[in-house]
C-alpha cells in the first residue's frame, strides 16, 4: 500500500535489539517485492520463519492452454463451474499472459488444514458470493460480498469462509497491485478527485500472536508448481508490524462513479492498476444528462488491449442476455460496441444499477481449457441483427 501502517508491538529504531520480558530476541523479518526498492515491511517473530522440518513432492498447477492465439469475442458462463470442498482445488484459471492470470473459484470451504503462499504474483480476489475472513501474520481481514482483497506475494494466509456456496474471481499478478497513480499525489495520497479515498480502505485488524510449535503446512506456489512445506512453528507468530506492504481490501460499493454530461471513457472507471493491466470496477450510477447524450457506451476498437468483463449484478445495459457470472473476451484488434437494441433502450433513461468488475490486459491473452468448458456458443455472433441471427 501507498501510506505506512503499524500494528502490535515493534522497536523504536529498525533493526536494533528487541527483546521479550524474559530477555530473549524477536525475530526480524524484512518483506518487501522488487528488491530492496520496492514497498517493505518489518515483521517481528517469536521464532525465525526459516524452521523448516519437512519439504514434500510437487506437483503443478500450470493452466492447460486450449487456445494461444485469439480474434474471436467469447462468452463463459462463470456460474457453471462447480463447486468444490478445498479453496486451492477449485480455484480455475481461464486467461493467461505474461503479466497476470485470471480464474474463478467456487469453493464450499476455505483452506482449513493448510496455508497457502503465492510466491510469484500479487492476489486480488472479488468475493461475488460468500463472507468470511483472510487471516494473516498482519491481522485479519473480514471481506463480505463486493469486497476485492489484494494479497501481495509471498504474504502467507488462510481463507475462511462463514458460507459454504462461495464464489470468487481472481487475479494473479506478477507485478504490484497498486491504486491508479493519477489519483495519488507525490505523497502517496489520494487526490481530492479520487473515487475512493484511504477511509475506504479495510485495514488488517485483530492481530494475534500464535505461540505454537507442531506441524504447520504451507503450500507454497512458484512458477506453475505448489510446493508442500512443513514449518515447526506457527506463520502467524508474529508480535508485532509496521511498513508499507501488507494485505488490505476494499468494497466495490465504495468506488464513487465518475459522472459527466456525455458519455464518459472507460479509463474513469479504474480502480487498480498494474505494470500490464488494469481493472475497473462499473457500479451503479446516474447517466449521462447532456439533453441529446446516449447513454451506451460508442462502438471502439480494441487496438492495445483485450478487454474482459465480469458481470457481477443488475441490467448490463450494452449487452443482451447476459447473466450473473458471465465473462465477456472482446480482443483487442476488432471493433465491439452495444448489442442489437441497447442504444436505443438508453436513450432517456437516467441511471443504472449494474455492477461488473473490467480487467484490461495490455497484452493478449491465452484462452485455458478450464475456460472452453464455460464457453457460450457462437457469442461472436452476437451483435448480428435479431432477424437475420442464426
Amino acid at each position: 500500500m501507498a501510506f505506512y501502517h503499524k500494528m502490535g508491538k515493534v522497536p523504536r529504531k529498525r533493526h536494533v535489539q528487541f527483546r521479550n520480558h524474559a530477555g530473549v530476541l524477536y525475530q526480524e523479518e524484512l518483506v518487501g517485492t522488487q528488491g530492496f526498492s520496492g514497498v517493505s515491511s518489518l515483521v517481528y517473530h517469536l521464532y525465525p520463519p526459516t524452521i523448516v522440518k519437512e519439504k514434500g513432492t510437487p506437483w503443478s498447477v500450470e493452466p492447460e492452454i486450449a487456445i494461444d492465439k485469439n480474434l474471436s469475442a467469447l462468452s463463459f458462463k462463470g456460474f457453471e463451474l462447480p463447486y468444490a470442498d478445498d479453496y486451492l482445488d477449485s480455484r480455475k484459471v481461464l486467461f493467461v499472459n505474461n503479466d497476470l492470470h485470471i480464474g474463478l473459484a467456487a469453493p464450499h470451504h476455505g483452506s482449513r488444514d493448510y496455508f497457502f503462499k503465492n510466491a510469484d504474483a500479487d492476489e486480488m480476489i472479488f468475493v461475488h458470493s460468500g463472507h468470511g475472513w483472510v487471516e494473516t501474520m498482519y491481522g485479519q481481514i473480514p471481506f463480505e460480498y463486493g469486497d476485492y482483497i489484494v494479497i501481495p506475494r509471498g504474504t502467507i494466509y488462510k481463507i475462511h469462509f462463514l458460507s459454504t456456496r462461495n464464489r470468487l474471481l481472481f487475479i494473479e499478478s506478477f507485478s504490484p497491485l497498486r491504486t491508479p497513480q493519477r489519483y495519488r499525489n507525490q505523497f502517496g495520497q489520494l487526490l481530492e478527485h479520487a473515487p475512493f479515498c484511504e477511509r475506504d480502505i479495510k485495514m488488517p485488524q485483530d492481530l494475534e500472536t500464535h505461540d505454537e510449535h507442531g506441524d504447520f503446512l504451507v503450500k507454497i506456489k512458484k512458477q506453475g508448481m505448489i510446493y508442500p512445506y512443513v514449518y515447526a512453528t506457527h506463520p502467524f507468530d508474529v508480535v508485532g508490524w509496521d511498513g508499507h506492504h501488507y494485505p488490505w481490501a476494499m468494497s466495490v460499493f465504495d468506488f464513487e462513479p465518475i459522472t459527466g454530461r456525455i458519455h464518459m471513457p472507460p479509463p474513469i472507471h479504474q480502480q487498480f492498476e498494474a505494470d500490464g493491466f488494469v481493472v475497473c470496477s462499473f457500479v451503479p450510477r446516474m447517466y449521462d444528462y447532456h439533453p441529446h447524450a446516449i447513454p451506451a457506451p460508442y462502438h471502439h476498437s480494441n487496438i492495445d488491449s483485450d478487454e474482459i468483463l465480469y458481470y457481477v449484478d443488475g441490467d448490463f445495459m450494452s449487452r443482451n442476455n447476459i447473466q450473473k457470472g458471465q465473462l465477456t473476451l472482446h480482443p483487442g484488434g476488432i471493433p465491439h460496441g452495444p448489442h442489437p437494441g441497447a442504444i436505443e433502450r438508453s436513450i432517456g433513461k437516467t441511471a443504472t444499477e449494474e455492477l461488473a468488475v473490467m480487467i484490461d490486459p495490455f497484452r493478449p491473452v491465452m484462452i485455458t481449457k478450464a475456460a472452453m468448458q464455460l464457453e457460450v456458443e457462437d457469442y461472436y455472433k452476437s451483435w448480428l441483427p435479431e432477424e437475420t441471427a442464426v
